[in-house]
């Protein structure tokens, strides 16, 4: 077999190649075409085919470029280093040995995520995508009140956790107002205490509460297989 054919190609992206990478793009911003028109000066027509996989002038490329921040505005007419179905398996193969996947389940209550809070030893919450300032402090205060629950949920009566239900319920809605829709994991770890080298690992149940844009929360996501937990 010659060698040069599992070489990675240096190329342009072909019109279908762009159409994923600008509409990627324009979702992971949460921008409509006609949003994504009005930054580059583009009109939506010409948004819509490049979407379509049309082809794109220089000019149109360019445009795109500047509009989603590129230092480089003719990044989108240099070429790519396109990597071989070889290299994208060997990608794939570390990424699944450094990831796990889990399951990405709705959190739409305040007592459901208080019975969470309740039932983990420690977490890792955060959102998958940037926030505004608003919807990052909701979210920031939303945490500080779980993560304060945790570690104190047994002196509450159960008459008073209402009052959390509630409290945790309103941060929830006003994610949801600003966009934010919340899935949660539950993972079962076994992690050392105190740093004894003899001491066996005590199994532990680790909490994942992640905000994704409304409307478009994954069924799963991935999470490195170690770090970042917070007690």
């Amino acid at each position: 077999m010659d060698a040069s054919t599992n070489a990675p190609q240096v190329r342009l992206l072909t019109p279908a190649e762009l159409a994923v990478c600008i509409k990627l793009f324009r979702e992971t911003r949460q921008w409509s075409q006609e949003q994504l028109a009005a930054i580059s000066g583009l009109n939506v027509r010409t948004i819509q085919r490049v979407e379509q996989g049309l082809s794109a002038s220089f000019d149109t490329r360019r445009a795109l470029a500047g509009a989603f921040g590129f230092e480089d505005i003719d990044a989108l007419n240099k070429p790519f280093t396109i990597p071989t179905e070889e290299g994208l398996k060997a990608a794939k193969d570390q990424f699944d040995r450094e990831h796990v996947t889990l399951t990405a389940l709705p959190l739409t209550t305040g007592k459901q995520l208080a019975k969470l809070a309740e039932s983990c030893a420690m977490d890792l919450s955060e959102p998958a995508f940037d926030l505004t300032r608003e919807a990052d402090e909701v979210f920031a205060a939303m945490v500080d009140l779980f993560r304060e629950y945790r570690d104190c949920a047994d002196v509450y009566s159960e008459t008073q956790k209402f009052e959390i239900y509630d409290e945790m319920q309103a941060h929830i809605e006003a994610l949801k107002a600003l966009g934010v829709s919340l899935r949660y994991a539950e993972r079962k770890m076994r992690v050392k205490w105190g740093g004894v080298p003899d001491e066996d690992p005590a199994p532990v149940n680790v909490l994942y509460v992640v905000g994704f844009p409304l409307g478009k929360e994954p069924e799963q996501f991935a999470t490195p297989r170690s770090g970042g937990i917070r007690f």
